[in-house]
């Protein structure tokens, strides 16, 4: 089990791919290790079947060698990368299972999942299993061999962009100004992804330069991009901001990752929010 600091708030953010959580939180898992909080990310498939020419054992094991280097730069204390191959996800008990033990263990106040809105298979089930774990983790004759949690977690949905069949909902807005970087850096890290296979099935509008800066340079572009076809400072996305940093605040800020509290962990009050998101400060 891990050595546990029980000053820190226990973040555990599960997803179906290596580099999921880096696009969709990364800037909020570096804002929490910065504040010496712990974060642990876990990636239910290996990644094996994604690039357009390699595949297999050696893509999984350089897809685990960027998941490491990217919580390194993002300065979080673990990345675990199951074995599962991916594209062949599905919601079983033992996946189940699996995801209860790392909450568990991990003894986690905070719980970050993918919704089960999206356009890939792994995506959709990575988020139903996350769901599907909820409850379970208080239930002590589920997967006994692993104490029960005495406190449901707060489960939350990463942000996206998909419409049916209900639209996301950005109950907390973190600023990610200060931490944007860092999240670029971590993308960086996942070089067979977002250098190599991303820009063949995806068709980026530029292709990837060379020089080291300017492939920093352009993986900021195509993630503001990216964004602004999603939810990216939408009025639902101002109004949250404004909720969590006040009006002077929100008018400032350039970047966001948002999160939806899920119906099935925990309900937390506006302040256990801001006890569980400290960078939130104590606007009122």
């Amino acid at each position: 089990m891990t050595q546990q600091n029980y000053n820190s708030i226990r973040v555990i953010a599960i997803f179906a791919h290596p580099d999921d959580a880096e696009v969709k939180m990364g800037g909020t898992a570096a804002k929490f290790a910065e504040m010496g909080h712990a974060v642990k990310f876990v990636s239910l498939t290996n990644g094996d079947a994604g690039h357009q020419t390699d595949g297999g054992a050696p893509l999984a094991r350089r897809r685990a060698l960027e998941a490491q280097e990217a919580a390194k730069r993002l300065g979080i204390d673990e990345y675990k990368v199951f074995d599962n191959h991916d594209a062949e996800l599905l919601p079983t008990l033992k996946i189940r299972h699996q995801i209860i033990r790392e909450i568990r263990d991990w003894q986690a106040d905070i719980v970050i999942g993918l919704r089960p809105n999206d356009y890939h298979p792994d995506h959709r089930y990575a988020g139903t299993l996350v769901m599907d774990s909820a409850f379970l983790v208080v239930v002590p004759n589920v997967v006994p061999d692993v104490p029960a949690l005495q406190k449901n977690p707060v489960f939350l949905y990463m942000e996206d962009g998909f419409k049916k069949p209900n639209p996301f909902e950005p109950h907390i807005t973190i600023d990610i100004d200060n931490t944007f970087d860092k999240k670029i850096y971590a993308l960086d890290a996942h070089q067979s992804q977002f250098y190599e296979w991303l820009p063949t099935v995806t068709g980026f509008d530029e292709p990837v330069p060379e020089g080291r800066k300017e492939r920093l340079e352009f993986l900021a572009k195509w993630l503001d991009e990216w964004n602004s076809q999603t939810n990216y400072l939408k009025p639902e996305i101002k109004k949250s901001l404004k909720t969590w940093y006040g009006d002077d605040k929100a008018t400032s800020v350039i970047r966001t990752e948002s999160f939806e509290i899920a119906e099935y962990g925990r309900q937390p009050s506006p302040d256990e929010i801001r006890t569980l998101f400290p960078m939130l400060g104590s606007y009122q």
